[in-house]
């Protein structure tokens, strides 16, 4: 039976957050099984009755969700200037679990986001050392050459660090209009990187969606429309 740190479970089922978790305990708040609890070494199960001040804790079901976002809306669980959520979307159409958005995607970005309350899957899945590969769709500003893609292939300098081999390819040129469509897989998942790719190489993103993250794409899956993930989803993801 999987064992896990008595404040992560409490922070998990939306008791406090994890620090705040923490002084819960060291100040003589939390039981458990009836015995109060003051170590913050403390591991508890699934079985293990918790009780928060004469509160019994309640633990969620995991839930997960595959959004497909539209651009104009923040990924966040609640924004202090009172504009669209990810989580508004889906709780928009019902859901009522505390879940919470894996990864960024811009405010004008579109595409995959997976959201969940499945706090040790997300953990994992944002770890750079898991390097999942993310492949996006760009419209960038003019034309863009051979040797731009093989700058991209290899690497460029971003915030002074090179990022790390990717694939680019070429979808489309609109000599008219000056612009470039072209697809570019990653495995990395650092701050704005593929919007500071392409401006490394002279072509900065008009318009980005994110189309596929790992196993997940947008198959089926209209602009700002969401649906819940299929086990055997839910399977790989926990085995990559």
């Amino acid at each position: 039976m999987k064992m896990e740190r008595l404040q992560k479970a409490m922070a998990e089922a939306g008791v406090a957050s994890r620090r705040a978790s923490e002084k819960l305990i060291v100040e003589g708040h939390v039981k458990v099984n009836g015995k109060l609890v003051a170590e913050l070494d403390t591991k508890v199960s699934s079985s293990d009755q918790v009780t928060v001040d004469g509160v019994p804790l309640e633990r969620e079901q995991p839930e997960y969700y595959l959004l497909n976002k539209p651009r104009g809306v923040i990924t966040s669980a609640h924004d202090e200037r009172g504009r669209k959520t990810v989580v508004d979307i889906l709780k928009e159409g019902g859901v009522t679990a505390r879940i919470y958005p894996v990864g960024r995607l811009d405010y004008d970005t579109t595409g995959v986001l997976l959201l969940t309350n499945d706090g040790a899957l997300a953990n994992k899945l944002m770890h750079p050392s898991f390097e999942i590969e993310k492949t996006y769709v760009a419209k960038v500003k003019g034309l863009i050459s051979n040797h731009d893609l093989e700058q991209l292939r290899h690497g460029v300098v971003i915030d002074g660090k090179r990022t790390k081999e990717a694939n680019p390819k070429l979808l489309s040129v609109d000599k008219q209009h000056r612009v470039s469509i072209v697809r570019l897989t990653i495995h990395e998942g650092r701050y704005h990187q593929v919007k500071k790719m392409f401006k490394a190489v002279g072509h900065p993103v008009e318009k980005l969606t994110r189309e596929s993250d790992g196993i997940l794409n947008l198959k089926g899956l209209p602009g700002g429309q969401w649906r819940e993930l299929k086990m055997d989803e839910i399977n790989a993801l926990k085995k990559l």
